[in-house]
Protein backbone atom coordinates (compact mmCIF):
# COMPACT_ATOMS: atom_id res chain seq x y z
CA UNK A 1 0.00 0.00 0.00
CA UNK A 2 1.63 3.67 -1.24
CA UNK A 3 1.50 6.84 0.53
CA UNK A 4 -1.30 7.73 -0.89
CA UNK A 5 -3.88 4.77 0.25
CA UNK A 6 -2.81 5.05 3.66
CA UNK A 7 -3.43 8.34 3.66
CA UNK A 8 -6.95 8.22 1.58
CA UNK A 9 -7.60 5.16 4.44
CA UNK A 10 -7.45 7.61 7.20
CA UNK A 11 -9.50 9.82 5.90
CA UNK A 12 -12.34 8.01 4.54
CA UNK A 13 -11.74 6.38 8.42
CA UNK A 14 -12.36 10.15 10.48
CA UNK A 15 -16.26 9.80 10.06
CA UNK A 16 -16.85 12.84 12.90
CA UNK A 17 -16.57 15.86 10.63
CA UNK A 18 -16.89 18.18 14.00
CA UNK A 19 -14.36 16.51 15.85
CA UNK A 20 -11.68 19.31 16.78
CA UNK A 21 -9.03 18.66 19.58
CA UNK A 22 -8.24 22.54 20.04
CA UNK A 23 -11.76 22.71 21.61
CA UNK A 24 -10.74 21.10 24.90
CA UNK A 25 -7.58 22.94 24.81
CA UNK A 26 -9.74 26.28 24.39
CA UNK A 27 -11.70 24.90 27.16
CA UNK A 28 -9.22 23.91 29.49
CA UNK A 29 -7.71 27.42 29.31
CA UNK A 30 -11.16 29.12 29.04
CA UNK A 31 -11.90 27.54 32.77
CA UNK A 32 -8.04 28.29 34.32
CA UNK A 33 -8.48 31.92 33.24
CA UNK A 34 -11.97 32.00 34.59
CA UNK A 35 -11.15 30.84 37.87
CA UNK A 36 -7.88 33.11 37.96
CA UNK A 37 -9.71 36.21 37.14
CA UNK A 38 -12.22 35.74 39.67
CA UNK A 39 -9.68 34.85 42.42
CA UNK A 40 -6.51 36.29 41.61
CA UNK A 41 -6.35 39.94 43.59
CA UNK A 42 -3.48 41.10 40.78
CA UNK A 43 -6.00 40.16 37.80
CA UNK A 44 -7.85 43.69 37.06
CA UNK A 45 -11.56 41.80 36.61
CA UNK A 46 -13.04 44.29 33.10
CA UNK A 47 -9.25 43.51 31.20
CA UNK A 48 -9.71 39.77 31.88
CA UNK A 49 -13.74 39.63 31.49
CA UNK A 50 -12.79 40.95 27.81
CA UNK A 51 -10.85 38.47 27.05
CA UNK A 52 -12.88 35.34 28.24
CA UNK A 53 -15.72 36.78 26.22
CA UNK A 54 -13.45 36.87 23.28
CA UNK A 55 -12.36 33.19 23.75
CA UNK A 56 -16.22 31.91 24.69
CA UNK A 57 -16.79 33.04 20.94
CA UNK A 58 -13.69 30.77 19.79
CA UNK A 59 -15.21 27.81 21.95
CA UNK A 60 -19.07 29.09 20.72
CA UNK A 61 -17.73 28.42 16.77
CA UNK A 62 -15.84 25.22 18.00
CA UNK A 63 -18.59 23.21 19.88
CA UNK A 64 -22.04 24.80 18.46
CA UNK A 65 -21.86 23.62 14.92
CA UNK A 66 -24.73 25.37 14.13
CA UNK A 67 -24.10 29.23 14.88
CA UNK A 68 -28.32 29.95 14.89
CA UNK A 69 -28.34 27.80 18.48
CA UNK A 70 -28.81 29.81 21.22
CA UNK A 71 -25.52 28.87 22.74
CA UNK A 72 -24.57 31.79 20.64
CA UNK A 73 -25.87 34.64 23.21
CA UNK A 74 -25.19 33.00 26.39
CA UNK A 75 -22.32 34.90 27.68
CA UNK A 76 -23.95 38.33 28.68
CA UNK A 77 -26.98 35.89 30.72
CA UNK A 78 -23.31 33.78 32.09
CA UNK A 79 -21.70 36.93 33.32
CA UNK A 80 -24.62 38.20 35.04
CA UNK A 81 -24.63 34.71 37.20
CA UNK A 82 -21.14 35.44 38.01
CA UNK A 83 -21.10 37.43 41.68
CA UNK A 84 -23.66 34.55 42.76
CA UNK A 85 -21.22 32.09 41.72
CA UNK A 86 -18.58 34.02 43.43
CA UNK A 87 -20.46 34.14 47.03
CA UNK A 88 -20.97 30.85 46.27
CA UNK A 89 -17.55 29.42 46.19
CA UNK A 90 -16.63 31.97 49.11
CA UNK A 91 -18.97 29.92 51.09
CA UNK A 92 -17.11 27.09 50.06
CA UNK A 93 -13.98 28.04 51.08
CA UNK A 94 -15.25 29.29 54.50
CA UNK A 95 -17.04 25.59 54.85
CA UNK A 96 -13.55 24.14 54.38
CA UNK A 97 -11.62 26.26 56.21
CA UNK A 98 -14.04 25.84 59.57
CA UNK A 99 -14.37 22.37 59.28
CA UNK A 100 -10.95 21.25 58.29
CA UNK A 101 -8.58 21.07 61.29
CA UNK A 102 -5.00 21.36 58.80
CA UNK A 103 -6.15 24.63 57.04
CA UNK A 104 -4.12 27.18 58.58
CA UNK A 105 -6.27 29.89 56.62
CA UNK A 106 -8.65 30.63 54.01
CA UNK A 107 -5.97 31.49 51.40
CA UNK A 108 -4.51 28.00 51.51
CA UNK A 109 -8.15 26.91 50.79
CA UNK A 110 -8.42 28.95 47.49
CA UNK A 111 -4.54 28.36 46.62
CA UNK A 112 -4.02 24.71 46.94
CA UNK A 113 -7.22 22.24 47.97
CA UNK A 114 -8.10 20.21 45.22
CA UNK A 115 -11.95 19.72 46.60
CA UNK A 116 -11.75 23.48 46.17
CA UNK A 117 -10.88 23.95 43.14
CA UNK A 118 -13.07 20.90 41.72
CA UNK A 119 -15.96 22.32 42.74
CA UNK A 120 -15.42 25.84 41.74
CA UNK A 121 -14.77 24.05 37.93
CA UNK A 122 -17.92 22.20 38.33
CA UNK A 123 -19.75 25.65 39.48
CA UNK A 124 -18.41 27.47 36.38
CA UNK A 125 -19.58 24.67 33.98
CA UNK A 126 -23.14 23.53 35.93
CA UNK A 127 -24.23 27.25 34.18
CA UNK A 128 -23.52 26.53 31.22
CA UNK A 129 -24.84 23.01 31.23
CA UNK A 130 -28.44 24.76 32.35
CA UNK A 131 -28.22 26.72 29.36
CA UNK A 132 -27.82 23.55 26.88
CA UNK A 133 -23.78 24.96 25.77
CA UNK A 134 -22.57 22.03 24.05
CA UNK A 135 -20.09 19.40 24.78
CA UNK A 136 -17.69 22.40 26.98
CA UNK A 137 -19.03 21.99 30.49
CA UNK A 138 -18.47 18.43 30.41
CA UNK A 139 -14.57 19.30 29.02
CA UNK A 140 -14.45 21.69 31.98
CA UNK A 141 -15.21 18.97 34.57
CA UNK A 142 -13.06 17.04 32.82
CA UNK A 143 -10.08 19.12 33.13
CA UNK A 144 -10.72 19.44 37.35
CA UNK A 145 -10.94 15.71 36.82
CA UNK A 146 -7.85 15.02 35.32
CA UNK A 147 -5.93 17.50 38.12
CA UNK A 148 -7.89 16.92 40.89
CA UNK A 149 -8.79 13.12 40.98
CA UNK A 150 -12.60 14.80 41.30
CA UNK A 151 -15.27 13.12 38.64
CA UNK A 152 -18.32 15.98 38.99
CA UNK A 153 -20.81 15.40 36.06
CA UNK A 154 -21.74 19.36 35.64
CA UNK A 155 -25.40 18.44 35.70
CA UNK A 156 -25.02 17.56 39.04
CA UNK A 157 -27.31 19.95 41.70
CA UNK A 158 -25.17 20.98 44.50
CA UNK A 159 -26.08 23.42 47.29
CA UNK A 160 -23.64 26.00 49.14
CA UNK A 161 -20.64 25.66 51.65
CA UNK A 162 -19.83 21.98 49.85
CA UNK A 163 -17.10 20.80 51.46
CA UNK A 164 -15.14 17.91 49.45
CA UNK A 165 -11.96 17.02 51.69
CA UNK A 166 -8.65 15.27 50.65
CA UNK A 167 -10.56 14.84 47.31
CA UNK A 168 -9.00 11.93 45.26
CA UNK A 169 -10.98 9.12 44.13
CA UNK A 170 -14.74 11.02 44.19
CA UNK A 171 -17.60 10.64 41.54
CA UNK A 172 -20.74 12.67 41.68
CA UNK A 173 -22.91 11.61 38.77
CA UNK A 174 -25.46 13.48 36.63
CA UNK A 175 -28.55 13.88 38.43
CA UNK A 176 -26.82 13.43 41.82
CA UNK A 177 -28.81 15.83 44.03
CA UNK A 178 -26.63 17.55 47.15
CA UNK A 179 -28.53 19.78 49.07
CA UNK A 180 -27.03 22.42 51.95
CA UNK A 181 -23.57 21.96 54.41
CA UNK A 182 -22.66 18.61 52.82
CA UNK A 183 -18.95 17.03 53.42
CA UNK A 184 -17.84 14.18 51.72
CA UNK A 185 -14.03 12.83 51.71
CA UNK A 186 -12.26 10.83 49.90
CA UNK A 187 -13.30 7.82 47.98
CA UNK A 188 -16.84 8.68 47.72
CA UNK A 189 -19.19 7.47 44.86
CA UNK A 190 -22.93 9.23 44.39
CA UNK A 191 -23.67 6.86 41.61
CA UNK A 192 -26.56 4.73 39.36
CA UNK A 193 -27.59 0.95 40.89
CA UNK A 194 -26.80 0.49 36.78
CA UNK A 195 -25.92 1.61 33.31
CA UNK A 196 -28.32 1.59 30.61
CA UNK A 197 -28.61 4.11 27.68
CA UNK A 198 -32.44 4.78 28.36
CA UNK A 199 -32.18 5.83 31.32
CA UNK A 200 -30.80 9.13 30.13
CA UNK A 201 -33.69 11.30 31.28
CA UNK A 202 -34.29 9.23 34.82
CA UNK A 203 -32.82 10.40 37.79
CA UNK A 204 -30.66 7.64 38.63
CA UNK A 205 -27.88 8.79 41.26
CA UNK A 206 -29.16 9.54 44.85
CA UNK A 207 -30.24 12.84 46.77
CA UNK A 208 -28.38 14.41 49.81
CA UNK A 209 -29.55 16.09 52.17
CA UNK A 210 -28.98 19.24 54.34
CA UNK A 211 -26.06 18.94 57.23
CA UNK A 212 -24.90 15.37 55.99
CA UNK A 213 -21.78 13.81 56.18
CA UNK A 214 -20.08 10.85 54.12
CA UNK A 215 -16.67 9.54 55.34
CA UNK A 216 -13.94 8.05 52.76
CA UNK A 217 -14.90 5.22 50.27
CA UNK A 218 -18.67 5.56 51.14
CA UNK A 219 -21.14 4.43 48.06
CA UNK A 220 -24.26 5.56 47.68
CA UNK A 221 -26.62 4.44 44.40
CA UNK A 222 -29.44 4.79 42.96
CA UNK A 223 -32.04 7.42 41.98
CA UNK A 224 -34.35 6.70 44.46
CA UNK A 225 -31.94 6.48 47.45
CA UNK A 226 -32.37 9.60 50.12
CA UNK A 227 -30.19 10.30 52.05
CA UNK A 228 -31.99 11.81 55.63
CA UNK A 229 -30.28 15.61 56.94
CA UNK A 230 -28.30 15.61 59.58
CA UNK A 231 -26.88 11.80 59.04
CA UNK A 232 -23.46 10.36 59.05
CA UNK A 233 -22.77 7.74 56.52
CA UNK A 234 -19.17 5.85 57.57
CA UNK A 235 -16.49 4.66 55.95
CA UNK A 236 -16.82 1.77 53.64
CA UNK A 237 -20.82 1.98 53.90
CA UNK A 238 -22.19 0.78 50.56
CA UNK A 239 -26.17 1.63 50.70
CA UNK A 240 -28.72 1.20 48.09
CA UNK A 241 -31.82 2.62 49.84
CA UNK A 242 -33.00 5.72 51.40
CA UNK A 243 -32.27 6.29 55.23
CA UNK A 244 -34.39 8.95 57.63
CA UNK A 245 -32.75 12.20 58.76
CA UNK A 246 -30.15 11.96 61.78
CA UNK A 247 -29.18 8.71 61.15
CA UNK A 248 -25.77 7.37 61.93
CA UNK A 249 -24.93 3.78 59.23
CA UNK A 250 -21.57 2.21 59.92
CA UNK A 251 -19.66 -0.69 57.97
CA UNK A 252 -18.01 -3.39 60.48
CA UNK A 253 -15.50 -5.68 59.12
CA UNK A 254 -14.00 -8.49 60.85
CA UNK A 255 -10.13 -7.54 62.01
CA UNK A 256 -8.53 -10.54 62.83
CA UNK A 257 -5.27 -9.42 64.44
CA UNK A 258 -2.59 -12.31 64.84
CA UNK A 259 0.64 -11.90 67.12
CA UNK A 260 3.44 -14.27 66.79
CA UNK A 261 5.70 -14.85 70.21
CA UNK A 262 8.88 -15.94 70.15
Amino acid sequence: MNKKEVIKQIEDQKKIPHLKFRLKSSTENFTKKLFHTLFDAEIPVEKNLEELEKDFEILVALACWDLEKPCAKLWENYVAKLPELLCKLNKDAEAIHTNDPASNSIEEVYLSYPGFFAVAIYRFAHEFHKAGFPLVPRMMTEYAHRLTGVDIHPGAIIGTSFFIDHATGIVIGETAEIKNNVKIYQGVTLGALYVEKNLKNIKRHPTVENNVTIYANATILGGDTVVGKNSVIGGNVWLTSSIPENSLVTHSPEIKIRQNYE
